[in-house]
């Protein structure tokens, strides 16, 4: 089942974190945006547009949340602890990182 476009309006304009989940309620994506109606909304185009990988995670995902922050600098230690607290298989690049 794919994830649904969240209601027109309901996605602040702020900046923050948002974690696309599969239908078990795990994380499979976390992400951040200085604007999350804006990024969110790019996820929600036609799927022959966007990266393979990227098409594959929508496809995979049965909802998408968010945490609105007061800045960005605050939506990437955000999406930096998330992505170590879950570990989401469609995060490649910070999921496996040491540091």
């Amino acid at each position: 089942m794919a994830v649904q476009r969240p209601a027109s309006g309901s996605v602040p304009t702020t900046p923050g974190s948002y974690q696309f989940k599969d239908e078990h309620g795990r994380v499979i994506y976390v992400g951040k945006a200085s604007n999350l109606r804006a990024r969110i909304a790019n996820y929600f185009q036609d799927p022959s547009v966007l990266h393979p990988r990227t098409a594959a995670m929508v496809a995979a995902a049965s909802s998408v949340e968010w945490i609105e922050v007061r800045n960005e600098v605050e939506a990437l230690m955000l999406e930096y602890s998330l992505i170590k607290q879950h570990r989401p298989r469609f995060n490649v690049r910070l999921r496996d990182d040491k540091s």
